[in-house]
């Protein structure tokens, strides 16, 4: 090279404001411009010398170090590659390099050149990540896009549009007839019409039309179309969008008819808000309807009877004043109702000041303007002190009638063990003691005495059992999980049959009344299943706990129906 191109080229090399550096076959940089300097932020002493892959992050500098070795031995003599390099701050830039093979003597260079493409990277990623938001916006917003060659007829769409359009992704022919053959027959005239007068003016258009999709349903969709001009004046392209408008034409629709028939009705029906005053005012219930505030609006006559109250001191008040004693459950109630809900109690409690208690049954509903708002409340609201008072005296009256019977249970059971079983007892012994006097040479006689005292002894068990049956002396002085215990294990030896009896936490001390309930229940599940299960084999369990006491009798029989059972003739599962 002369003087004068050495010269031109060190005027290049520094003038570029591309990064240039010549490197040799070990990757040493031995020269650098100003431009690669600048890019990187180092000073030429400090990147003289340097290895080229300093400069990168392991995954870029390994690309670059497998292109390097080829070049080395001679596969490639040049290759490019984008790849990062980081700044003498630490920061990241991205750079276009090229390299190339200088075959120089005495030995070969290489020659690489960076261009800093770091803003136009950034300007990449910006446009693919708006074209991502775009396409994530049409996609939750239900809108597809489309764009038209009006000099080659393509139609191009989006897999949105196809989607709307009933047809599968690629399935869209992507001609104008195409998409007319997919518009509702009667709709096809005018979306043409449209286009047309798009093609002449060149001006936005909008729309609304039917389509049939290939299952043969009905689907509505509204477009939004421009026409763009060549420079000749002459249409070159049409863009625009569609949405899926069908739920909002069938609202529209359903709106429709309720408006009809809300018209039709309303010669008859001026003013619902008026006829539910009419209503709440003369049923025969007690029923209050207030606004939003719980002020009255109407009341009914029983409701003022039931509480002592002036109908014609009530309209207008506050729900609160006239009752400031209304717990605060109830306010909750009204708050919900305030906000859609429908409550309601069978029997409530309600412990009024003074002393007075009151037992109600109520309900609580919004009742609605007719734009649909909520309006105010309802409450429908009976006293039912008087039966609840009734219930608990005929509970009361059970409670004693089943008193009385527990007692007259253990007159009897103690009558059977203490008078007619020791009786049965010492015939027993006396028929015994004739058989040892008497010569078993009488055989006829001898057997018949020895089958009566056989008989006498088994009905003498009988009674026993049945004794313990009415009465359990266990259960009054051992508690309850001994006396369930000793029943199941005699009850299975009567009734040649095995129960597996466990019991885990019962309390001490568990009161009598409900000692006597769980072992009479005890007594009619297990004469229950055994007589209907068809199995021989029963387990009972008795767990206590702080808070329960919890008798399980189970077996694996035949089973029943306790809808069918509790609704026939027999008073087992009712008594229980």
């Amino acid at each position: 090279m002369c003087t004068h191109d050495t010269q031109l080229f060190h005027d290049v090399f520094n003038a570029s404001p591309i990064g240039i550096a010549v490197e040799d076959l070990e990757g040493q940089l031995l020269f650098v411009n100003p431009g690669f300097c600048s890019m990187l932020g180092f000073s030429e002493e400090e990147l003289r010398l340097k290895h080229c892959v300093e400069f990168s992050p392991p995954e870029d500098s390994e690309k670059d170090w497998a292109l390097f070795q080829q070049l080395r031995v001679g596969s490639i003599d040049h290759y490019q590659l984008e790849k990062r390099y980081f700044r003498r701050d630490g920061s990241l830039v991205w750079g276009r390099l090229s390299i190339s093979l200088l075959k120089s003597r005495p030995f070969p260079l290489v020659v690489a050149m960076v261009e800093d493409i770091t803003d136009k990277r950034a300007a990449e990623e910006e446009v693919r990540a708006s074209e991502e938001r775009l396409r994530l916006a049409q996609q939750a917003a239900g809108i597809g896009t489309f764009e038209g060659d009006l000099r080659t007829g393509v139609l191009t769409w989006t897999p949105e549009m196809e989607e709307m359009y009933g047809l599968p992704h690629g399935g869209f022919a992507q001609t104008q007839t195409a998409f007319e053959n997919l518009i509702h027959p009667d709709d096809r005239a005018r979306v043409r019409e449209w286009f047309d007068v798009g093609l002449k003016t060149g001006q936005s258009a909008i729309g609304e039309w039917r389509v049939l999709w290939p299952d043969g349903s009905i689907h509505w969709i509204a477009g939004r179309w421009q026409v763009f001009m060549n420079d000749s004046g002459e249409p070159d392209r049409v863009v625009g969008a569609n949405m899926d408008v069908t739920v909002r034409k069938q609202t529209e629709e359903a709106l429709l008819e309720v408006n009809r028939n809300l018209e039709a009705q309303a010669a008859i029906l001026r003013s619902r808000e008026e006829l539910l005053k009419i209503f709440v005012k003369s049923v025969p219930a007690g029923v209050a309807m207030l606004d939003r505030q719980l002020r009255y609006l109407q009341v009914s006559d029983r409701w003022c009877a039931d509480y002592g109250i002036d109908s014609s001191k009530v309209l207008g008040r506050s729900h609160y004043e006239l009752f400031p004693d209304v717990p605060q459950r109830w306010k909750e109630m009204h708050r919900r109702a305030l906000q859609g809900e429908t409550l309601r109690a069978d029997e409530d409690r309600w412990d009024r000041e003074g002393g007075d208690s009151r037992w109600v049954r109520w309900e609580i509903r919004p009742w609605r303007t007719p734009s649909g708002i909520v309006g105010g409340i309802l409450i429908f609201a009976e006293d039912i002190t008087h039966r609840k008072q009734m219930e608990e005296a005929i509970s009361a009256m059970s409670r004693k009638l089943l008193e009385s019977q527990e007692q007259e249970r253990a007159r009897i059971g103690r009558e059977l063990h203490d008078d007619i079983n020791q009786r049965l007892a010492w015939a027993v012994i006396e028929l015994e003691r004739w058989c040892q006097e008497h010569s078993k040479s009488e055989v006829h006689t001898y057997e018949l005495i020895d089958h009566v005292r056989q008989h006498l002894s088994d009905l003498g068990a009988d009674i026993q059992a049945l004794s313990h049956r009415l009465h359990s002396s266990k259960l009054d002085y051992l508690g309850l999980t001994v006396a369930a215990n000793s029943f199941c294990r005699e009850f299975s030896e009567q009734q040649k049959v095995q129960i597996d009896f466990t019991h885990k936490g019962m309390p001490s001390g568990v009161p009598q009344e409900i000692s006597l309930c769980l072992f009479r229940i005890l007594q009619e599940a297990l004469q229950n299943a055994v007589k209907y299960s068809g199995v021989r084999h029963f387990t009972v369990k008795l767990e206590g706990t702080a808070e329960e006491i919890r008798l399980t009798i189970g077996d694996s029989g035949a089973g029943f129906d306790q809808r069918r059972a509790l609704s026939g003739q027999g008073l087992g599962l009712t008594s229980m």
